[in-house]
């Protein structure tokens, strides 16, 4: 089982592709604060109504000072799909290896319909302008999770 991350602990750094096989890594964003979400695959229905609503609610969250990265295990191909299917606006890298979804404790053992099994936990961390982790949150719903950040984070 993977550690999770606290309040106040050094958000892992990463450099990972995007959906155009472009390198973005965590210090990218230095100086700004970074919302770090976790789903499990692109193109799936619980995935897809998370990523619209970080969609629909970026300018919101851009306008708070925050960006919106989308990590999940798939390949940039699949990812650019996911992209151009749902015209979505938030960063999507991609983490085939796992090394970022387990430094962040979003892989590891996981309740599915009443079964134990292994695989990406939804998660998001929130990160602060210096690295920082501001708030993490596991095992989060796909649907209303954006509202209930928007609301946690007071804008």
């Amino acid at each position: 089982m993977t550690e999770r991350l606290q309040l106040g602990d050094a958000a892992p750094a990463f450099t990972l592709p995007d959906a155009d096989g472009k390198e973005v890594s965590l210090s990218d964003y230095a100086g700004r604060k970074v919302i770090v979400y976790f789903y499990p695959a692109a193109l799936t229905p619980g995935c897809t109504k998370q990523a619209c609503d970080f969609t629909d609610n970026l300018d919101l969250l851009a306008g708070a000072g925050y960006d919106v990265v989308g990590i999940s295990p798939d390949k940039p191909e699949k990812l650019a799909k996911f992209r151009e299917k749902e015209s979505l606006r938030v960063t999507l890298l991609s983490d085939p290896d796992k090394k970022v979804l387990e430094a962040y404790g979003a892989y590891g053992e996981k309740k599915l319909y009443g079964k134990t099994v292994v695989g990406v936990i939804r998660s998001t961390v929130i990160v602060d302008e210096e690295g920082r982790v501001e708030l993490a949150l596991y095992n989060v719903r796909a649907t209303g999770h954006v509202a209930k950040i928007i609301k946690d984070l007071g804008i």
